[in-house]
């Protein structure tokens, strides 16, 4: 057993193992897993064998040949997994532990703390992930700080530094969120206790923690300390909602793991799920790009096993999607026709359908709808996500230099290069209805052009109807959805609804109307100061000889305020305007 041994395609022994292909740099091109070494590698080299182009180069390549036997495939498995991660071999597939993922770390020092990391040193600790997402990493944070406390600053707590009383207590611990074990507040003993009850949580195993909990509160309730009582039965609930995020099944199946595969020519699509006590607790979906002619069959159990060490899953029993035997010696692999297994098969399958829809959306470059318009959609019942916004306010000075303003938002963000600002026209003095009437008409007015798909006003009743009947006229209203936000409670308007809707105030979706509105402000405050200072300039300036409307416009446009025209120097003016009209203009600067 564990002979690594050059050689000969015939002299390859015929026990299960791994084989190594080398290049003319004798560097590692192909590791591959064998129940028999010998018959496996022929296949490459077998005449009149039909390979892809991509084993035909590799076969080309290869100038020698090495092999380890082990005791069974399952250690081969191991091993051709671990190999892989070691020597990134250019024809394997790399399952390099999902190094962009996210880990929760619990640290090797006294009084360990709880970080998030993406890199796995095995000195700095014990780590619990991968998470697919930075929000559910720290959700799961979040919530192990309702549950716990523990600390969160870098000290080193070391037995010479708190009897020297090196640090002090901070924010943390005046609120509840510490004990204070940095000036000895709390044993490392009872620190300790906090750490093994969160690693409980991390593997699932909430049947310990409740009983912790349970246990503390019926000691206060029997000590008469209410309070305290009171206190973790509201931790228990906290971890009944958590828990309850994880999909109950059927509390019969207990520990398992299932992983579903679709395969097409270049990648496997890969849905995972891993259950505790019934329970789902952990999902996870990979794409694994091919780099022979792998078919699934043959990469499932490398797959699980690669899955399971994310998890850290020790169930005896996979399910899969594939129709597949394989001795896999510390887990068995089936695959259920009917009952709740088949369910939970037929789950992951459609996780992996998501991911391959996914990725190739994103491959092809196609555009994708983010998370806060589909959520807005439904608050607000749209026919369709509203990837394409725009937003209407008013700016006026009593009455004076009325202007409107359309700022555009697509996909979520701005497109400033879709903003748009309007003289008011038909509007005498401050009417804010009517203003918005004007713009709405002449924005919307000029026919054939592509259309939003939500307007926001901003504003209350009157403006929306006024919105309204300006897009009546045009014939636009009912083929794209209309609403106004007044101000003061953030009230949502919709059109012939006289009572007003309100989102949570920590809706993204309002928050996403907010933003629009508050960017349809600004831009229409700095538009109304813009046509304000060239219309004061104009007034006290229109006396200079020589000085018209159009060089004032011109000067205007080139310095951009009024501060900066008259901070400018002799050669600049000279420059636009020449020098006779330069000198004029600098003598009426500084003798005014």
């Amino acid at each position: 057993m564990d002979q690594e041994t050059h050689c000969t395609p015939n002299d390859l022994p015929t026990l299960p193992g791994i084989y190594k292909f080398y290049n003319h740099q004798q560097e590692v091109i192909y590791v591959g897993k064998a129940k028999n070494i010998k018959k496996r590698v022929a296949d490459y080299f077998m005449p009149g064998k039909v390979h892809n182009l991509k084993t035909e180069r590799m076969v080309k390549h290869i100038v020698s040949i090495s092999y380890t036997v082990v005791n069974s495939e399952y250690e081969a498995l191991l091993l051709e997994n671990n190999l892989i991660k070691a020597l990134q071999p250019r024809y394997n597939i790399l399952l390099k532990d999902g190094k962009t993922y996210p880990y929760l770390c619990i640290t090797h020092e006294h009084f360990p703390r709880l970080i998030i990391t993406r890199k796995t040193p095995p000195a700095l600790g014990k780590y619990y992930g991968p998470f697919t997402s930075s929000n559910t990493i720290k959700q799961t944070l979040e919530v192990i700080k309702k549950l716990f406390t523990f600390r969160t600053c870098s000290y080193n707590l070391a037995e010479a530094n708190l009897a020297k009383k090196k640090f002090r207590v901070c924010l943390d611990y005046h609120i509840g969120h510490c004990k204070g074990p940095c000036e000895a507040f709390q044993s490392e003993a009872n620190y300790q206790h906090e750490i093994d009850q969160i690693e409980a949580l991390l593997k699932n195993n909430f049947t310990v923690v409740k009983k912790t909990f349970k246990e503390q509160m019926m000691e206060a309730a029997q000590r008469e300390d209410y309070k305290s009582a009171q206190r973790f039965k509201e931790k228990l609930a906290i971890l009944d909602q958590y828990q309850a995020k994880s999909l109950v099944i059927n509390p019969t199946v207990g520990d398992l793991d299932v992983i579903a595969i679709i395969s097409d020519p270049n990648y496997l699509f890969v849905g995972y799920l891993h259950l505790k006590q019934g329970a789902i607790s952990f999902t996870q979906h990979r794409v694994v790009a091919k780099k022979l002619e792998e078919e699934a069959e043959t990469l499932i159990d490398l797959v699980a096993c690669e899955l399971r060490a994310c998890s850290h899953s020790t169930a005896r029993e996979v399910l899969i999607n594939l129709p597949i035997t394989l001795d896999m010696g510390k887990f068995v692999l089936t695959m259920p026709k009917i009952g709740d297994k088949r369910k939970l098969v037929e789950m992951a399958l459609q996780n992996a359908f998501l991911c391959k829809k996914d990725f190739l959306a994103k491959k092809d470059n196609w555009p994708t709808i983010p998370l806060t318009l589909v959520k807005l959609q439904q608050e607000l019942k749209l026919k369709e996500p509203p990837y394409w916004i725009e937003c209407f306010d008013n700016s006026n000075l009593q009455g004076a230099y009325p202007v409107s303003a359309m700022v555009c938002f697509k996909q979520g963000k701005p497109s400033k290069k879709d903003y748009r600002y309007y003289h008011i026209k038909t509007v005498v003095g401050a009417d804010d209805c009517a203003s918005i009437y004007e713009v709405v008409k002449r924005r919307y007015g000029n026919g054939g052009e592509a259309l939003p798909q939500l307007i926001l006003i901003d504003g209350g009743k009157g403006q929306l109807n006024a919105a309204i009947r300006g897009l009546k006229e045009v014939d636009v209203y009912g083929k794209v959805a209309v609403i106004s936000i007044a101000k003061r409670l953030e009230e949502l308007y919709f059109p012939y609804d006289s009572d007003p809707f309100c989102l949570d105030k920590r809706s993204p979706s309002l928050k996403l109307l907010q933003q629009l509105r508050n960017e349809a402000h600004r831009f229409a405050i700095s538009f109304h100061r813009n046509q304000r200072s060239k219309g004061a300039l104009q007034h006290d300036w229109e006396t200079i000889p020589g000085i018209g409307p159009k060089t004032l416009e011109k000067l205007l446009s080139h310095f951009g305020s009024p501060t900066a025209l008259k901070n400018a120097s002799l050669d600049q003016l000279t420059a636009l305007i020449g020098p006779k009209k330069a000198k004029t203009l600098l003598l009426f600067i500084n003798f005014t």
